[in-house]
């Protein structure tokens, strides 16, 4: 009996014989391109204009992943409003209480942080992957991150998701293919 399970646990990773994800139009993959170019393009662009000469950082890469998801995916549950800023509002809190707690722990902070943002991400319905990272990079992030602390919750990890988001309002609408979000909460 082991036996057999044990072979079942391993057939399980050989996946599905449904084969690749089908391809996408070319019309989505415009919108997807042009929506993600002005999304990060206008956190780098705020980043100079207000930050520069500042401690405070606008553009973390967990950004790029959201940008995927929002304006790449936009049906996905992942994408939607309630999982991009919540999904990466927590886990920046999470992340900097784990730095506070255990940075003399580098082994462990970093674990216990990118877990403990998905077991929260989980309870409070705002799964968003790379939360995550934005989690992590609370953690293992440069001294300029550290220092930051709490804000970090604010800017970047509140206020680049709310960039994002009203880049996707405006251009996941535009073409009658697409709309944006499917839910907000």
């Amino acid at each position: 009996m082991l036996e057999r399970s044990w072979r079942g646990y391993w057939r399980k990773m050989r996946g599905t014989t449904r084969g690749s994800p089908p391809r996408v139009s070319n019309e989505e993959i415009f919108w997807s391109w042009l929506g993600a170019l002005l999304g990060i393009g206008l956190l780098a662009w705020l980043a100079q204009l207000l930050f520069a000469g500042y401690d405070l950082i606008l553009m973390i890469g967990s950004f790029g992943a959201s940008a995927v998801l929002v304006y790449g995916a936009v049906r996905s549950p992942l994408a939607q409003p309630r999982n991009l800023i919540g999904g990466h509002l927590l886990s920046a809190l999470v992340g900097v209480s784990c730095w506070q707690l255990l940075h003399a722990l580098p082994l462990l902070a970093p674990a216990v942080a990118v877990a403990s943002a998905l077991a929260l991400m989980h309870a409070t319905r705002t799964l968003h992957p790379p939360g995550g990272a934005t989690a992590l990079i609370a953690v293992v992030g440069s001294p300029e991150i550290h220092r930051l602390g709490y804000w970090y919750v604010l800017v970047p990890g509140t206020l680049g998701p709310l960039i994002l988001l009203l880049v996707a309002l405006l251009i996941n609408n535009l073409p009658t293919s697409r709309r944006y979000p499917e839910i907000w909460f």
